[in-house]
């Protein structure tokens, strides 16, 4: 089998996100939010997707992609028969009038390098997944699309004619493109484009400098801060799993699903990332999304949310080819319906930062303390029920470890938030609360191999549990946190330090590839446990075999073949790369590194 990598970059401006190839097509965009229908979808069917594409007239070309450096601008150079051009694609995002302008607006600078390079341009949009191909009206210098939720228009100096034919012409000078969504582009098109570019390079070069970082590692880092930063839809503060949908965990697993919408249970490790980069803008709008999730629920929270929080994300199949023709192809996700009881815990971890960090703007949160006794309450009756666990296996209820984990320690931020508000009530019952967790996950330890199963009862383990070590339940140089790792190394850990999720049949059978951010929970651990230079080892072996040409990671990496596969960039993925980083700085001197 032959090694599978996401040939693509992604660009954005956290109002909307997109997938550029190596032949410079729009593979993947949707407007006007992150999980709208796609405007540009290629990369599941290469007809019904439309597609947008500065592509050389012969197809006896290379190419190759980079990010200008620091940005997430994003450059495509070809190297043609009859000479080379480069594409620089961008969102624009600077501030303005002290608001961040985030316009939706793709902006498009085709520059010819040398020879006299033909090429054809092509920008065909669709509606509804597919189903609507919207009708052309030609302008002096644009041209609108319509039957779409709102007027879509391509405003280009190239000839309209060409475009619309696909004809191939002669690129003797510098060429612009500017794709809006609704407000189209008002002013001259070269200018805007160029003073857009310019400052978005110098707004997303001053993010960088105030993004905190150790010397290890530094660059993978930075990529993997900017891509975080693309996947927060700034309007209400969502962060998404990954910007895409149904891209097969591996060939012919049929788990295709979409990531396009807010997870609670990522909060906890996304915040400590957030934290440790010195981004508390982005913390407190994402802890805020959290906040009004919560307060808009009465009773059990769900699993995930759509970004504009309210309305069901209902799973359906579309009928699409698929990519690489993997089918099914969903959109929605039916985890929202599932019970996942560690959500209350994950919610009172997310809001411990706005109680206890003088770093952030203020920590009068007197009026959270209903939402926070809410979600004690909430673990308390939920203390004894199974649910559907972290891995969210369809049908099947456990009493997980895990959930354990976050009663736990939901239950230790409550003590700790209660302390802050001088509560009596409220400590006594977080007290209490973090007793009984210890209790049901030693209701999990098997004494037999000295380890903590997946779940009271059950002799299956999953990398999950390696978060008793990183979240502090077990002292990481105590003789049980050694016998506990060494049986999940047995069972889950691959030759090169990847981990599976579990290798036991679930709904879907065995699962074929290993899933990256546990092996990055693995690096912490290791770190954690003075393991040092075998975290170091393999922290580099999983940046080298999970990342594109671009440093950009999948959800799944395959063992044998270096492939990956899942959602595309997998923000999970990045966070446990920041978290990891952080960890392994913080256990040796810096000169190690340099």
């Amino acid at each position: 089998m032959t090694t599978h990598k996401y040939d693509m970059g992604i660009i954005g401006n956290c109002a909307y996100l997109a997938l550029v190839d190596k032949q410079a097509n729009i593979n993947w965009m949707c407007w006007p939010k992150f999980d709208s229908s796609f405007i540009f979808g290629t990369l599941l069917d290469d007809e019904k997707g439309g597609g947008f594409s500065v592509k050389p007239e012969w197809e006896n070309f290379t190419s190759e992609q980079k990010y200008l450096y620091n940005t997430n601008v994003l450059e495509t150079t070809f190297h043609c028969e009859d000479g080379s051009y480069k594409v620089i694609d961008f969102a624009p995002r600077f501030f303005n009038y002290d608001r961040a302008y985030k316009p939706l607006m793709l902006f498009r600078k085709v520059i010819p390098i040398s020879g006299n390079p033909r090429i054809v341009v092509s920008c065909e949009p669709r509606g509804n997944y597919g189903e609507v191909i919207p009708k052309k009206i030609f302008g002096s210098s644009h041209m609108r699309f319509e039957d779409l939720q709102q007027q879509v228009r391509l405003t280009t100096d190239i000839p309209l004619n060409f475009i619309d034919k696909e004809t191939a012409f002669v690129l003797n000078k510098t060429k612009y493109m500017c794709l809006s969504y609704g407000v189209p582009l008002e002013g001259p098109l070269e200018e805007t484009t160029n003073v857009f570019l310019d400052k978005t390079i110098k707004y997303w070069h001053k993010w960088v400098k105030s993004t905190s970082t150790e010397h290890f590692r530094q660059d993978q880092v930075i990529r993997s801060a900017l891509t975080l930063k693309l996947h927060q839809y700034q309007d209400t503060g969502a962060i998404i799993a990954a910007a895409t949908t149904s891209l097969p965990e591996f060939p012919g697993s049929t788990r295709n699903w979409d990531y396009r919408y807010c997870w609670i249970r990522d909060a906890h490790y996304t915040l400590k990332a957030l934290n440790d980069l010195s981004h508390f803008q982005i913390l407190e709008t994402y802890a805020g999304f959290i906040q009004n999730v919560a307060l808009n629920e009465q009773g059990r929270f769900h699993p995930l949310y759509k970004i504009g929080i309210s309305g069901e994300p209902d799973e359906k199949i579309l009928p699409l080819k698929g990519y690489l023709g993997e089918k099914p192809v969903r959109i929605g996700n039916q985890a929202f319906e599932h019970t996942q009881n560690d959500v209350y815990g994950q919610v009172l971890v997310t809001l411990l930062p706005l109680f206890t960090d003088k770093r952030l703007l203020s920590n009068d949160q007197s009026g959270l303390r209903d939402l926070v006794m809410h979600c004690l309450r909430m673990i308390e009756e939920t203390m004894q029920e199974p649910d559907n666990g972290l891995w969210e296996f369809r049908g099947v209820s456990q009493y997980h470890s895990y959930t354990f984990l976050f009663h736990w320690a939901g239950a230790k931020a409550g003590m700790k938030i209660a302390e802050m508000l001088g509560d009596a009530q409220m400590q006594d019952l977080a007290t209490r609360l973090a007793g009984d967790s210890e209790d049901m996950i030693e209701s999990c330890f098997e004494e037999e191999r000295g380890v903590y199963t997946q779940a009271k009862g059950s002799k299956n383990l999953d990398a999950s549990l390696l978060q008793l070590i990183n979240m502090g339940y077990l002292d990481p140089t105590s003789e049980r946190a050694k016998t506990h790792m060494k049986a999940l190394e047995d069972e889950l850990r691959t030759e090169s330090g990847l981990f599976y999720r579990y290798i036991h049949e679930d709904d879907f059978g065995k699962p074929e590839s290993t899933f990256l951010i546990c092996a990055f929970w693995y690096v912490e651990a290791l770190a954690r446990m003075n393991r040092v230079e075998e975290a170091i080892k393999i922290f580099d072996h999983l940046v080298d075999k999970g990342s594109n040409h671009l440093g950009l990671l999948s959800e799944d990496v395959h063992e044998a073949t270096g492939s990956q596969w899942g959602n595309f960039p997998q923000l999970y993925s990045h966070v446990g790369l920041i978290n990891a980083a952080f960890t392994i700085s913080r256990k040796v001197d810096k000169a190690i590194f340099l």
